[in-house]
């Protein structure tokens, strides 16, 4: 299985340092540029991200890691991947999530009521058959569209990944997803749910690609920041947060093996905390953690 690993910028980066990032990458011959959904803040938006960084590169690849779908109309998302994917082919890797990862930033993304995941279900199931079909007719609870094309397709219809390691989430992923990218998890546990998904996909009639599925993993370069330990104690109060962030590229190295042999074999690194130097940090990157891909 080929493992590939990405890159994603931290989400204090400004748009003004964005344009040295995408040209950075791509002149290193890094695999792909993940762009995460952070609202309130400097970092650039997703889908412009996407857009403007592929606008500027021939072979970078660039992803979504991961943009919030429930408060998206699926039908306009379908037209910015189907937009995308003919401006750059095979360079786009959408990858969608539940919930944004900052709590405050939930009503960004209105959803009426309890009814965010049925939302999100029914959005993925129309969003595939808008990607996959040239005219597509879809009642639902929440949407509902009548002859709608978004436009020539691609020959390859785009693989959807999500987010999520819950036992709804992985559902959720062998029903509807082409991939699987998940974040704070041990190599042990993505093992796990990477069977719990296979049997999901199976009980669907569906089957994922055994080298679809990928951690977001974050790398300390120093001792793991206060905001990171912080963060995965409120969602893993238990866990010791060395067990999902690896200090030093050593570690990184050390960690990604595991994961690859538990079956994991997509990555995307990203700093943990603030780091000033990006460029530094993209050649530190390339140098010990590009010769791991095959």
């Amino acid at each position: 299985m080929k493992v590939r690993i990405g890159i994603a910028p931290t989400a204090t980066e400004s748009a003004a340092h964005f344009a040295e990032t995408v040209d950075r990458a791509e002149a290193l011959g890094i695999d792909s540029l993940w762009l995460s959904e952070v609202v309130f803040g400097p970092s650039v938006e997703p889908f412009i991200g996407m857009g403007y960084a592929l606008s500027r590169t021939a072979r970078l690849k660039v992803g979504t890691g991961v943009a919030i779908l429930p408060g998206r109309h699926p039908v306009l998302v379908a037209k910015q991947l189907v937009s995308l994917a003919a401006l750059a082919p095979a360079r786009v890797l959408p990858a969608f999530g539940l919930h944004p990862a900052r709590p405050s930033e939930k009503s960004a993304f209105p959803i009426a009521g309890n009814s965010r995941g049925a939302v999100f279900d029914e959005s993925l199931e129309l969003l595939r058959l808008l990607l996959r079909q040239e005219t597509v007719t879809f009642k639902g609870t929440f949407h509902t569209v009548e002859d709608a094309g978004v436009g020539p397709l691609p020959a390859k219809p785009l693989d959807i990944w999500l987010g999520g390691g819950g036992p709804v989430a992985l559902r959720r992923v062998g029903r509807f997803a082409d991939g699987w990218l998940a974040s704070y998890v041990t190599p042990e546990e993505a093992a796990v749910a990477r069977e719990t998904i296979q049997g999901h996909a199976a009980e669907a009639g569906r089957e994922i690609e055994p080298d679809h599925y990928g951690v977001s993993l974050a790398v300390a370069l120093g001792s793991i920041p206060d905001e990171f330990s912080a963060a995965i104690r409120g969602r893993r109060p238990d866990a010791d947060p060395a067990d999902f962030i690896p200090v030093g590229w050593q570690a990184c190295r050390e960690r990604i093996e595991r994961y690859v042999a538990a079956g994991i074999t997509k990555f995307v690194i990203r700093p943990a905390g603030r780091t000033p130097e990006t460029e530094h940090f993209m050649e530190e990157f390339a140098r010990e953690l590009m010769p791991m891909e095959n």
